[in-house]
């Protein structure tokens, strides 16, 4: 095989890839994003799944994609694990058709095939493709235009495939190496890593159908690689699923899973039977027909088989892939939303109040362990606090949703009030979170550009920390222990702070211009100080939204303005207070 053979060839597979990828866009495009509503509404019974997920990989032209739509919706809590396993086996037989799109363009011998060659049904998809999309204005002639033009490209590409390989027929290294494969354990080793690097099972499969034509693929050759193949395919799956939850990441898994079972069932009992009842199909010459019929019927009878054992495959993953400490977490605390108590509004109440609380345990951990990061900052931690990052955005979606749908029930006064504080305070535990994100990134750059404060700015960093700590302790612990004379306190507090930062920015700026400290390491400063001011305003709002319940007043700016009317010198007297123990 000449050089220019080997340079055609993989002409060949970029033109196939391309054609596969520009005519499954298109494919996408007419259909909207109605696949995902699609999947994400019908996929109830595990044969409606299955029929489901065969249909868009049918119309999408990819397994993988409709594998990885479905891991985010389990991902996102949208779908079941146990839903979304019949789906992945249906998308395993859709993504056969590609290999009969390919199989058919290749018959010959016919009157029809004369006449309809696949260069001139290409070329008069290319030409129709190109036209749609030149002279149409209409967006879904545009999206036709491309599937038309994909389907040419990819028949092109199949046939630069076959023509490069022509010269293989009387090869015999070639015949040598195909002969190999027909060990089992290597084909299926060689079948598996060839689609990973691909990441593409029906490009796997067209260029075994291109190889076939050589002549030199038999059915023990085709039959390990196919299984291979279907093993390979799972790799996209798998890195799409990389960092999401444990349900994401095990439904990706369900797809290596299937497949490996069905390559060991259907691989160990052609073999057997082979062996004993001699099945005379090892030295049947393969052609693309045959190889897109038994790539289809391997998938067909693994969903058969497999459909039934859903159950099983589930709790296998469960099994293999375990949940992290966060995640078991939330499921605990959110299991609590039973929309069944819905009928029940105390029970609801009751249900939802624990919710939030565990919320703000998790709230206030992570903005405690972001701030531990400033002064010794490690990859781990961070990870951490993203990890409740995520938890605490969980919570805040499952919350928010139930305590909607809760307040459309007829609630008495006291249960109204209930429901409006814990949406009210939802948003800033959620916000204190996020600035745990920043403050652990503000850890990071400290620890990478190996800033060094000054002794003057560490000294009041540690001051304002305190008071930091001390107004989250405040009003976190008034909130859950529905503590309103604590929550008093956190206001007088907040302003103390708040005259912290706006000092410690001043001295900041004589720093600058004495020269102790650079620019650089002031934007750092200024970035804790903000993120610090900020959960501080965030904690006075929790500490408003149990007065403002408890005083039967809703409007947090009058509130404040009146509360430093009205109690001006027990306010003055605390703020005071905390002026002497937190000055610098």
């Amino acid at each position: 095989m000449s050089f220019s053979n080997i340079l055609a060839l993989l002409g060949g597979v970029a033109l196939f890839l391309f054609g596969m990828s520009l005519m499954g866009d298109g494919l996408k495009r007419v259909a909207g994003n109605k696949m995902e509503m699609v999947l994400y509404r019908l996929a109830g019974t595990p044969l409606r799944g299955a029929l489901l997920g065969t249909g868009v990989t049918a119309m999408i032209q990819s397994s993988s994609a409709t594998s990885v739509m479905v891991v985010g919706f389990v991902n996102s809590g949208m779908m079941k694990l146990k839903q979304a396993v019949p789906v992945i086996q249906g998308a395993l037989i859709g993504t056969s058709i590609t290999g009969w799109i390919i199989a058919l363009s290749s018959v010959s011998g016919s009157s029809w095939a004369t006449l309809f060659s696949t260069s001139t049904l290409a070329a008069l998809m290319a030409v129709t493709g190109i036209i749609l999309r030149m002279f149409s204005k209409k967006q879904l002639h545009h999206h036709v235009g491309d599937i038309l033009l994909g389907f040419a490209v990819l028949m092109f590409g199949m046939q630069d495939m076959s023509g490069a390989v022509e010269p293989l027929k009387t090869n015999e290294s070639f015949l040598q190496i195909m002969t190999a494969f027909s060990n089992p354990l290597l084909g299926v080793l060689v079948g598996a890593a060839f689609t990973a690097v691909l990441q593409s099972a029906s490009a796997a499969v067209g260029i075994l159908q291109a190889l076939s034509m050589t002549g030199a693929i038999t059915f023990d050759t085709a039959f390990p690689l196919i299984l291979g193949i279907a093993i390979g395919s799972s790799v996209p799956v798998l890195l799409a699923a990389l960092g999401a939850k444990a349900d994401g990441r095990r439904a990706s898994m369900s797809y290596l899973v299937i497949e490996i079972i069905g390559a060991v069932i259907f691989g160990a009992l052609y073999y057997i039977l082979n062996a004993f009842l001699d099945l005379g199909l090892h030295q049947m010459q393969m052609n693309p027909v045959n190889i897109a019929l038994v790539n289809t019927l391997f998938r067909v009878a693994t969903a058969m088989v497999l459909l039934p054992l859903d159950g099983l495959i589930v709790r296998l993953v469960q099994r293999l892939i375990k949940q992290r400490e966060d995640e078991k977490m939330a499921e605990g605390e959110l299991d609590r939303l039973d929309e069944r108590f819905l009928r029940h509004p105390a029970l609801a109440i009751e249900q939802s109040r624990l919710t939030v609380n565990a919320m703000a345990r998790t709230s206030l951990e992570n903005i405690r362990l972001a701030i531990g990061l400033l002064d010794t900052f490690s990859e781990d931690g961070m990870r951490k606090v993203e990890q409740l990052e995520d938890l605490v955005d969980r919570y805040e979606d499952k919350l928010g949703t139930y305590l909607v749908k809760l307040n459309t029930n007829e609630l008495n006064k006291k249960q109204n009030e209930s429901v409006s504080k814990y949406l009210h305070t939802l948003s800033d535990f959620e916000r204190i979170s996020d600035h745990s994100m920043n403050i652990g990134a503000l850890g990071r750059e400290i620890k990478e550009k190996h800033i060094r404060f000054s002794d003057q700015a560490k000294r009041e960093m540690e001051v304002l920390t305190a008071a930091l700590q001390e107004i989250l302790e405040l009003s976190f612990s008034a909130f859950m222990e529905g503590d309103v004379q604590r929550a008093h306190q956190v206001e007088p507090l907040e302003e103390q702070i708040d005259v912290l930062c706006d000092e410690m920015k001043l001295r900041h700026v004589e720093r600058l211009q004495h020269g102790t400290c650079s620019l650089s390491v002031g934007f750092v400063f200024n970035d804790i100080l903000t993120n610090f001011e900020r959960v501080a305003d965030h904690c006075s709002n929790l500490a408003v939204a149990m007065i403002e319940l408890e005083e039967d007043v809703f409007d947090t700016h009058d509130y404040i303005n009146n509360l430093k009317e009205l109690h001006s010198q027990q306010f003055e007297k605390m703020v005071d207070q905390y002026a002497e123990k937190y000055k610098i």
